[in-house]
C-alpha cells in the first residue's frame, strides 16, 4: 500500500495531512516514550572518566568521586507510554482529538572501543494505537549502528554519528508505506549545576540518503537545549526544547518546528520507572496548508535492564 493511500484512508478531519505526518508523529510521541534512541551513548560517570569539575579550593583537596560500577554494554528496555492529543493527524484546519497508546522495545550494545569511544548498535520497535480513529494506526522500526566519542577535556563534550533505518508499516498486515534511509550527526555539550541539576546544548542533522516513497523525504536540521534537576534518588525533572529546520526533496517544502517537552520521572526501582509526559509543538511551512500545532498529555511505564 502507498503512503498517499494510507494517508488518505486515515484522514479523520477535512484539514490534509501532509507527507510525513507518521513520521512527525513517531518523533513527538516515540522521543519522550523511548529516551535510549535521542540520547544512545552512556553517561560519563559509567565510562570510567571523572565528570570535569573544579576542586575544592577552599579546603585544598580534590574532590571524591562515587565509586563507578563496572560498565554494562547491553540495555533492553520495554515501555508503554499514552497519550491524549489535540491534533490526531497534525493538521491545520478541523483538527480532532484522541487518546494514542505506543508500546515499544528497544535492544541496544554499545560496546567500548577506548575509554571514551564507543560502538552503537540497535534495534527499535513501537506501535502508535489509537483510540477513534484506528486507521491511523501504525508501526515503526528502527535500525540503528554508530559511533559515540566523549572529549572530557572539552567540557565532556559529545559527539555521534551513526546511520538509522526507518521503516514504517500498518499495523493491520505490517505492510511498509514508507522506508528512510538516514546520516544522523550529533554533538552535545553539558553544563552541570552542582551535583543534581544539568543543562545541555545540542545540535542534530539528520540526513536522508535514500526514501520510498518520495514525497515524506527530508532533512532534519535541529537545535535543542534542555535542563535535568533530581530532586530526590527516585524523582527527577525533564525539560527540553528543540527549533528544527525540516527540507523536504520533493514541492519545494520547508518547515520550522518548535517543540518543547517536560516530564517527571518516579523511579520504584532501578529498572522500574513511572512517568509523566507531555509535549507541544508548532509548525510553520512555506506552504500554509501544512502548519498544525499540537499538545500531547500522558504518562507512562518503562522496565529497563543493563548488562
Amino acid at each position: 500500500m502507498c503512503a498517499a493511500a494510507l494517508i488518505l484512508a486515515g484522514q479523520p478531519t477535512q484539514g490534509q495531512v501532509a507527507p510525513g505526518s507518521a513520521q512527525n508523529r513517531a518523533q513527538l510521541l516515540g522521543s519522550q516514550a523511548n529516551p535510549t534512541v535521542p540520547n544512545i551513548a552512556p553517561s560519563a560517570e559509567n565510562q570510567g572518566y571523572a565528570i570535569a569539575s573544579p576542586n575544592e579550593k577552599d579546603i585544598g583537596e580534590q574532590q571524591i568521586l562515587k565509586r563507578i560500577e563496572e560498565y554494562k554494554p547491553f540495555t533492553v528496555s520495554v515501555y508503554s507510554p499514552f497519550f491524549w492529543t489535540s491534533n490526531v493527524a497534525l493538521v491545520n484546519t478541523g483538527e480532532e482529538d484522541d487518546v494514542v497508546v505506543a508500546p515499544g522495545i528497544t535492544l541496544m550494545y554499545q560496546p567500548r572501543i577506548t575509554k571514551t569511544f564507543y560502538a552503537e548498535l540497535g534495534v527499535v520497535q513501537q506501535f502508535f494505537l489509537y483510540d477513534r480513529f484506528s486507521e491511523l494506526n501504525f508501526g515503526s522500526l528502527d535500525a540503528i549502528a554508530g559511533v559515540a566519542y566523549y572529549l572530557p577535556q572539552f567540557h565532556n563534550l559529545s559527539l555521534r554519528a551513526r546511520y538509522d533505518y526507518n521503516r514504517l508499516t500498518d499495523t493491520d498486515n505490517f505492510d511498509e508505506f514508507f522506508v528512510n534511509h538516514s546520516i544522523i550527526l550529533n554533538a552535545e555539550l553539558p553544563f552541570r549545576i552542582g551535583r543534581a541539576q544539568q543543562v545541555f546544548l545540542g545540535v542534530a542533522l539528520n540526513l536522508s540518503v535514500y526514501a520510498n516513497p518520495e514525497p515524506p523525504r527530508r532533512n532534519d536540521y535541529s537545535f535543542y537545549v534542555g535542563y535535568d534537576v533530581a530532586l530526590s534518588r527516585s524523582f527527577s525533572i525533564d525539560a527540553a526544547a528543540r527549533l528544527a529546520v525540516r527540507d523536504y526533496y520533493v514541492g519545494d517544502r520547508t518547515d520550522v518546528s518548535e517543540i518543547i517537552s517536560l516530564s517527571a520521572n518516579y523511579r520504584i526501582r532501578d529498572w522500574l520507572i513511572l512517568s509523566a509526559l507531555s509535549s507541544f509543538a508548532w509548525n510553520q511551512s512555506n506552504h500554509s496548508v501544512f502548519d498544525y500545532s499540537v499538545a500531547n498529555v500522558g504518562g507512562g511505564v518503562a522496565l529497563t535492564l543493563k548488562f
